[in-house]
């Protein structure tokens, strides 16, 4: 039986092919210089460029490299979450493929995680990326997802960052939500960490992020505070919106009699009389909509068996 390697490193590839080589020879001399048992799991997602011959020469040359490759681009979430799936290691680092990240630095990740942490994070602190193209949208990214997560990480845009095999297998992937893991994960009790990492300018090929990014975040946001805080109790996010139209519709009627008795106003002259059952119709159209997602969210959790807690530890 072949030995369970220590470290699985997982790289998403997309057009990356002059950045491969050199990639896979500055891995190669940090794990071997450390000592560690690894596997690396090249995810090509859909490259146009030539990158899938490359992976394959790579994996001929070194039985310790495997190849992942997509039919057609399915986006970076789906990279990644086909590389956690295949990997064995006890602790796998996922790490974009561009060159911008130090693999130098993937042992710092790994020494904070033997520390007791289950998630690090690379902290980019002096990114050498273009400052209105790619900086000006990640700090805006970043402090959106600190506002509304709550975790403590400078730099959850950077891709560089390791787990403990048992945490991020829990997390199930979905959209463009590899950059909410270590938020996932936190929200279920793992400890995070982070470090200092270096970044570099790209060499090779064209970056993949811009300007829209921002409205991704956003997006992807209100579906993650959606997923932390009412995932299981989808009743509660309805029953308070659902509130506030019951609320305001409450302030229209009495408004309305306002109009009819003390200023003597027709209540078909009235704007409030089309305004107020709107509400109060608003408010119920809500609340049924939170009664049948919360109808959805039990026959989800109990037709595949989905946990609502986390166990850490039994003993005895």
């Amino acid at each position: 039986m072949k030995a369970k390697p220590y470290i699985s490193l997982v790289l998403p590839v997309y057009n990356e092919k002059e950045n491969l080589p050199l990639l896979y020879e500055a891995v190669h001399i940090v794990f071997k210089q450390h000592g560690y048992s690894y596997e690396l799991i090249f995810v090509n997602d859909g490259s146009r460029d030539g990158s899938e011959e490359e992976i394959r020469k790579i994996a001929k040359s070194d039985k310790k490299v495997k190849g992942i490759f997509f039919r057609k681009n399915f986006g970076q979430s789906a990279a990644t979450s086909a590389g956690i799936h295949q990997a064995k290691g006890d602790i796998i680092v996922i790490m974009d493929t561009d060159l911008q990240n130090d693999p130098n630095d993937i042992p710092l990740l790994i020494q904070k995680i033997e520390e007791g942490n289950d998630i690090v994070s690379g902290w980019r602190k002096n990114r050498k990326d273009n400052a209105i193209i790619r900086n000006f949208p990640s700090k805006i990214a970043n402090w959106l997802i600190q506002r509304i997560g709550k975790v403590p990480i400078h730099d959850l845009g950077c891709s560089l960052k390791a787990y403990r095999s048992e945490i991020i297998k829990e997390v199930n992937l979905y959209g463009e939500m590899h950059r909410f893991i270590a938020i996932y994960a936190y929200y279920v009790g793992a400890k995070i960490s982070e470090v200092e990492v270096r970044h570099h300018a790209r060499q090779f090929g064209e970056s993949k992020y811009g300007l829209n990014r921002v409205f991704k975040v956003l997006v992807d946001l209100i579906t993650l505070k959606y997923m932390l805080s009412y995932a299981n109790k989808p009743i509660y996010f309805f029953g308070k919106i659902a509130s506030y139209f019951f609320g305001l519709g409450t302030i229209s009627f009495f408004g309305l009699l306002i109009h009819k008795f003390g200023l003597g106003t027709s209540f078909i002259q009235s704007p409030l009389t089309i305004l107020t059952p709107f509400l109060f119709v608003t408010g119920m159209n809500v609340l049924l909509f939170g009664l049948v997602a919360e109808l959805l969210m039990r026959i989800y959790h109990e037709s595949q068996n989905k946990p609502v807690y986390y166990i850490k530890e039994i003993i005895n």
